[in-house]
């Protein structure tokens, strides 16, 4: 898989880009939080403590993005006879288990 974006796109209801957005939003919040903190001389272990809290919001981003790519792209490329969906699968779920 390249590292370069897809020319695909993806079909989302409204509720869902609401509920991936506004996770985003809230991680965004956290990494200025941590940058502040960082300009501010913070602790060391209080800005680890925030940075874990922020890759732990980031993952949980990612399992409910992959859940939903499951459910409707892997399983519609699967429906329409498309192995590289599984193949694509493969390799981005080692990217994100790495």
């Amino acid at each position: 898989m390249e590292n370069t974006p897809s020319k695909k796109h993806t079909q989302r209801s409204e509720q869902q880009r609401r509920a991936l957005t506004n996770r985003l939003s809230r991680i965004e919040g956290q990494i200025r939080g941590i940058k502040a903190m960082v300009e501010s001389d913070a602790y060391c272990i209080d800005i680890l403590d925030q940075a874990s809290a922020a890759r732990a919001a980031l993952t949980a981003f990612c399992r409910e993005l992959t859940a939903a790519h499951i459910k409707g792209c892997v399983a519609r490329g699967v429906r329409e006879g498309d192995a590289q969906v599984l193949e694509e699968l493969a390799e981005t779920l080692n990217k994100l288990i790495k």
